[in-house]
């Protein structure tokens, strides 16, 4: 891996640059990304953050949401504001012969966002309609469910699209403020690389920034399950499939040196797809479901064990039970020799397409930097699960006994 960690100082702050070159192809990439500037913001506006990000992608006051896709569009270059649960994302991509234009949009962009009452609505009635459809998604319903069991009364407890009656009550102001505090340099970290010299990048960056403002830090919220006891919520749809999701507490740091034994956990507990505990047990043996997956998501905020499955109506109530009987056994029984082989095998196989492309080697060059990583962390790590023994995975997998914990959103006939 060939990205270096960078720093540029923008009135009077050290703004860190992930940067790498690459010259085989003739083109540049910068993402802005501002941190703990996410969903994580939404506080009491649900939705808030994505209808911002919807906001920005309506191009500038000044020449409107068609005339900037149309310039755009004529010179091949994408800009693209997204959102997740921390992050809020400002990415723009082109030629290197286009990159110089490129940076002038995305600052112009930045410093004249299309706010217009006129486009609000729009995108209010686009975004309502979209989670009216999701009404009937009840995969997308059960998903929901379970975040409100497990995360009540925190920012993880509404889901990131909103509420029909949360997007009615967003107001120009509350997008106008969100975007001003989420757009700050004190929650900056630069993305950057293609066929372009470190040197003309900074240039770039210092003229495209020299107006954003930098007076509000968004500090990180640490988020844990909140739901004291396992529960099963059920909702009765018209619906030919069981769609079930399920959750419990998983305790752990982004940063926690035991990581690499969660990532072995995970893999053979619900995360590999075929082989895993959950499919073969769910799936394979028992033909209850065409798939069911289960993994230990880590983040920076948040940590905690998720999965779902799909299965017959009729066959709902045997497949939470069998999920439960699962996790319990796993828990107190570990895993096998054969077990931990095929992790170790897949995880140290297919360790070079992680790396394949410059996109790829940057986001993992910024995870890395993000969850307060050496960038030769990968190394470490693989090298730490290549020697992993199974005595030491299986004391590891039952000091976390807060997985057996299971709450289940269920949605059926």
């Amino acid at each position: 891996m060939s990205a270096k960690i960078k720093q540029l100082n923008i009135k009077g702050l050290n703004i860190p640059v992930i940067y790498e070159k690459q010259e085989s192809l003739p083109i540049v990439n910068i993402q802005l990304v501002f941190t703990n500037s996410g969903n994580i913001q939404d506080k009491d506006k649900a939705g808030l953050a994505k209808l911002s990000s919807k906001l920005l992608n309506e191009g500038t006051k000044k020449l409107g949401s068609v005339g900037y896709a149309s310039i755009l569009e004529e010179n091949a270059i994408s800009i693209d504001a997204d959102v997740g649960f921390e992050t809020f994302v400002l990415e723009m991509s082109s030629l290197k012969e286009k990159s110089k234009q490129g940076f002038k949009l995305l600052k112009e962009l930045i410093e004249d966002p299309n706010y217009s009452e006129k486009t609000l609505e729009k995108l209010k009635v686009l975004q309502t309609g979209s989670l009216n459809q999701k009404q009937n998604d009840y995969d997308y319903v059960s998903k929901v469910a379970l975040k409100s069991i497990l995360f009540k009364d925190t920012a993880l407890e509404k889901p990131a699209n909103g509420t029909i009656e949360s997007i009615s009550n967003i107001s120009l102001k509350d997008i106008k403020k969100f975007l001003t505090n989420a757009m700050d340099l004190n929650n900056l970290i630069i993305v950057a690389g293609g066929d372009i010299s470190f040197d003309k990048l900074e240039k770039r960056i210092i003229k495209l920034l020299e107006n954003v403002e930098a007076k509000n830090k968004n500090e990180l919220t640490t988020i844990k399950v909140t739901a004291k006891k396992a529960s099963k919520q059920t909702l009765t749809k018209d619906t030919q499939q069981a769609y079930i999701y399920f959750g419990s507490p998983f305790n752990m740091d982004s940063n926690d040196e035991n990581y690499y034994k969660a990532k072995v956990a995970s893999f053979i507990l619900g995360g590999s797809g075929f082989g895993s505990r959950l499919m073969e047990e769910i799936r394979v043996k028992r033909g209850l479901a065409y798939s069911a997956y289960g993994n230990i998501l880590v983040n920076k905020s948040h940590s905690y064990f998720s999965g779902y499955l799909q299965t017959k109506n009729e066959n709902s109530d045997e497949a939470v039970n069998l999920v439960q009987t699962l996790v319990d056994e796993f828990v107190e029984n570990g895993v096998t020799k054969d077990e931990l082989t095929a992790a170790k095998n897949f995880l140290s196989g297919s360790e070079p397409l992680r790396t394949e492309t410059l996109s790829q080697r940057l986001n993992r060059a910024f995870m890395l930097y993000y969850r307060g990583l050496e960038q030769n962390y990968p190394k470490i790590e693989l090298d730490k699960i290549n020697s992993l023994s199974l005595e030491d995975l299986n004391n590891f997998i039952k000091s976390h006994d807060e997985i057996k914990n299971i709450s289940f959103s269920i949605v059926r006939n």
